[in-house]
């Protein structure tokens, strides 16, 4: 057999056993916690030890911080709610650290009484996206009250319908709970840039199941590139 030939055939082998392994998963651009679609829930965590740079955001609400392009991106976004239907939008939390995080569920779970129930609605330590310098909550001018209410708001309507725009999502949609594991969230917003953004509102399905579509896109294309090179 060829020489070149043979390396080449081994090369699809390898790779299809490296995937077949999970040992390509660092390739994917969901597995960079830098990477603006890192995916985070609790089954992908942040290290304890990952801290964002991250700047704070020059808009009307509660003096929070986020990565620098995401607090760029929100900053046109409350702009243009503003600018075009006269809604005035306000930050009520972004980013957090993993310490803060921790002392958040522990305070949830003591109120509540029940660890399920804790869990439902406010992230573990090391499974929140606010870690990651990328996640905004946002309300209505006037009011710093986060709950399902929002979605029926007028601000909450113009940023469901528009959050992608600028290049956000509303991370977990209504009827989703079981996909993404948490209750519906119409004031958490995940800064992703606008390409992906208006992908997974387009498609109309969580960040969960696009990623899961995309690294199966980006498998097979790397796999038929090998494959390519070996075929005549």
């Amino acid at each position: 057999m060829d020489v070149l030939l043979f390396q080449r055939i081994a090369s699809v082998v390898a790779l299809t056993a490296a995937l077949l392994e999970g040992s390509m998963d660092a390739a994917m651009p969901d597995k960079d916690v830098d990477s603006t679609v890192f995916l985070v829930n609790r089954e992908h965590k942040i290290s304890e030890d990952y801290i964002p740079e991250v700047r704070k955001t020059n808009v009307y609400g509660m003096s929070q911080s986020m990565r620098s392009d995401a607090a760029a991106a929100l900053e046109e976004m409350f702009k243009a709610a503003k600018d075009e239907s006269k809604i005035s939008l306000a930050t009520v939390s972004g980013y957090r650290s993993y310490s803060k995080q921790s002392t958040i569920y522990s305070r949830k779970k003591k109120t509540l009484g029940s660890v399920d129930k804790a869990d439902a609605l406010v992230a573990l330590p090391g499974a929140s996206e606010h870690q990651l310098g990328m996640a905004m909550d946002v309300a209505q001018r006037g009011s710093s009250q986060l709950n399902s209410g929002f979605g029926k708001t007028k601000g909450g309507k113009w940023v469901s319908e528009n959050a992608h725009r600028f290049g956000f999502i509303v991370r977990y949609p209504l009827g989703q709970e079981e996909i993404t594991g948490y209750a519906y969230e119409p004031w958490h917003v995940r800064y992703l840039g606008k390409e992906y953004a208006k992908a997974i509102y387009q498609a109309g399905v969580p960040m969960e199941v696009f990623i899961s579509a995309h690294r199966l896109e980006i498998y097979e294309f790397l796999i038929h590139a090998v494959e390519d090179e070996v075929l005549p």
